[in-house]
């Protein structure tokens, strides 16, 4: 009979495992792919765009992960979505129209980039109202909104939030210079002039727009959003493990830049451009992450909800 009992447990837990994607139906991959085929057909230009635009600029490489992100996402509640029932939202087509007449408009009239590539999203997200209501919006808003991500930002704003974070790695890491002795940097917006050993080096360290941080700071910004969206813990504590991404990637690039600087003049110019340049920078990747590994760990462990703690009773076994 017990044996019986377990077969019979083992093939139900064989079902469930079994339930994955294939169980949605050959019909309803049918329709994704319909839907797809025809937002693409609608969008191409702006995907095509977005995509050249990972592979030929580095600050916005890391646009390439972004999506497989976002489709994590969506199989962390692959259960609920397998048994969810679909029901259309009409104003989901409203909404749709309206981004479509809006990307029209846009195109002809207004001429921005950057707006046509978010109506891509837009109109992801007004076809998944339209096809599954309020219920499948719930659990498919995080991803298309994780998305965002992998739009490269407008040149003119890239550059002009790129000039403070410059700025400000130039001011550090000036400083810095200046507790060796014999070593003189001063910093000028983003260039800094060294003295060294009564010499003036030349040319003088200059902050490019590579060195801002910003790379990191965008690919920071994506990880720390899906970190805080992953892991469960009180609210404010999300709010605040996103809000140090910042801080963290504007550290990591000072130190960078610093570290650049002494290179340049301690050892040579030589190690501080090409291979050595870019080595130094992806080595700045392993330090973000421990800080902000250090950052989320603590929060955590310095406060216990109510309901996880457990208390053990000690047990006393007297022998006669």
């Amino acid at each position: 009979m017990s044996e019986r009992i377990a077969t019979s447990g083992d093939q139900l837990e064989g079902t469930e495992h079994s339930r994955g994607w294939l169980s949605l139906g050959a019909h309803n991959y049918i329709k994704i792919l319909v839907i797809g085929g025809l937002l693409f057909y609608l969008f191409q230009n702006e995907i095509w765009l977005i995509v050249r635009r990972w592979f030929t600029d580095a600050s916005w490489s890391h646009g390439i992960l972004i999506p497989l992100f976002s489709f994590y996402f969506l199989n962390q509640h692959k259960k609920e979505l397998i048994e969810l029932r679909l029901r259309r939202d009409y104003l989901g087509l409203v909404f749709l129209l309206l981004v479509l007449l809006f990307y029209i408009v846009n195109t002809v009239q207004f001429r921005r980039g950057y707006l046509n590539r978010i109506t891509v999203l837009a109109s992801m997200a007004s076809i998944v109202l339209f096809m599954g209501g309020w219920a499948l919006v719930r659990y498919c808003w995080f991803p298309i909104g994780f998305l965002l991500f992998a739009i490269p930002l407008p040149s003119r704003i890239y550059r002009a939030l790129t000039i403070p974070m410059r700025q400000w790695a130039a001011t550090v890491a000036s400083a810095l210079l200046n507790l060796v002795s014999g070593l003189e940097a001063t910093a000028h917006g983003v260039v800094i002039d060294v003295f060294y050993n009564g010499e003036h080096l030349s040319p003088p360290l200059d902050v490019a727009e590579a060195c801002s941080g910003m790379r990191l700071l965008m690919a920071f910004l994506a990880l720390g959003v899906a970190m805080a969206y992953l892991h469960y813990r009180p609210f404010w504590q999300r709010l605040i493990l996103l809000i140090l991404t910042i801080p963290i990637a504007i550290f990591c690039n000072i130190v960078r830049v610093t570290i650049t600087g002494f290179i340049y003049i301690l050892i040579g110019p030589k190690y501080a451009q090409g291979i050595y340049h870019d080595f130094l920078g992806l080595s700045m990747l392993p330090l973000a992450f421990v800080l902000y590994a250090f950052i989320a760990w603590f929060p955590s462990s310095l406060f216990i909800e109510e309901g996880k703690v457990e208390i053990k009773e000690d047990v006393v076994v007297r022998r006669k």
